[in-house]
């Protein structure tokens, strides 16, 4: 899932001289998914040259290993998709939840099914997928309702690009679980989103400079918005939709084909310090599972309740499960939304 600026590519080499490294890191993360700082201090402790390339979503991720793509050392998948590549046999083992300093992790962020015991993954950031919209063309807004009205009012408003993410909203909206595999249910579920599509100007990653300009009222996007909120506070605004939300969780993973195994655990281990995943916090603005870190956190970001909101409302957000051949429901019912549009 903050997923700031999500969908581009990048390939970022972190020291400039290779000769001077001792060794090398290859990772591959979501978009802008990992403050730069933080690797900086990894190399610089280290030694260790880190290059880092980019991805737009778990799919494309995983597509990209499945066909053969060699030299990545450490991904980052959705909880659900943690579990999709343990049984395609693409993690290593790393005995993570056995080091002393994985103390520091929350438990309940222990969520993949196929890794109770965190021998493979450790669990990463955490965050809710909201609303970013444009105070002056949405005004007071407070949920999917409000959202779906800008819409009908003949303002623009987009959806994410994600078919889970956008069926799950009917699935809020109707009551039902976001993990469902009942037919009838995922069904309704995306009759909800076609009932509302006309008002939906685009399905979009790329939706938060439009937003800024103005060009589009609203849109359905992450947590990771905030940051856009704090530097424009009078323009944006970020919700958790009062009906619900989904949220999700990445953990950091080391692939069984990694060429630098050693160097992943490494970095594993170097990011179960509080003050590291809390420097990553600063500049990404998402929850942490590590419970020390929590202390050091600015206030600006530990006292935002859409960045980490009160239980009540933790209460109403869904994470996405590995729904195995049940998502061709949800693949033939993208289709249909899509068609509608």
């Amino acid at each position: 899932m903050t997923r700031t600026m999500t969908g581009l590519l990048t390939s970022i080499a972190l020291v400039p001289c290779a000769a001077a490294a001792q060794g090398q890191l290859n990772l591959y993360n979501w978009g802008d998914y990992i403050n730069p700082a933080v690797l900086e201090r990894f190399t610089d402790e280290t030694g260790i040259e880190v290059t880092l390339d980019t991805y737009g979503s778990n799919e494309e991720m995983l597509a990209k290993i499945q066909a053969g793509a060699t030299g990545y050392d450490i991904v980052f998948p959705s909880v659900h998709m943690h579990d999709i590549m343990f049984q395609l046999g693409l993690l290593a083992e790393t005995d993570i939840g056995s080091h002393p300093d994985f103390d520091n992790i929350d438990p309940q962020f222990v969520r993949a099914q196929t890794d109770p015991d965190a021998e493979y993954c450790l669990p990463y950031a955490w965050g809710n997928v909201g609303i970013v919209y444009n105070k002056a063309l949405a005004g007071d807004i407070s949920g999917w309702s409000d959202f779906f009205a800008l819409g009908e009012d003949g303002k623009k408003i987009i959806l994410l690009d994600d078919l889970r993410e956008t069926i799950g909203i009917g699935h809020i909206m109707n009551g039902t679980s976001v993990n469902s595999t009942d037919e009838t249910e995922v069904e309704a579920a995306a009759q909800y989103v076609i009932d509302h599509v006309d008002g939906v100007s685009a399905f979009s990653y790329d939706s938060i400079p439009l937003v800024q300009s103005g060009d589009v009222a609203a849109a359905h996007w992450y947590v990771g918005a905030n940051i856009f909120v704090q530097e424009a506070p009078d323009t944006l605004g970020y919700i958790i939709p009062e009906e619900g939300a989904t949220m999700y969780q990445e953990d950091m993973c080391v692939l069984e084909s990694a060429p630098n195994k050693e160097n992943a655990i490494r970095f594993l281990e170097f990011y179960l310090q509080p003050e590291i995943a809390a420097l990553n916090v600063e500049q990404q603005l998402n929850g942490t599972p590590n419970v020390p870190a929590l202390d050091l956190i600015p206030g600006r970001i530990a006292d935002n309740p859409t960045i980490y909101p009160p239980q009540d409302m933790i209460d109403k957000l869904q994470i996405f499960t590995d729904l195995g051949r049940d998502l061709q429901l949800y693949n033939r019912e993208w289709t249909r939304i899509k068609t509608a549009q």
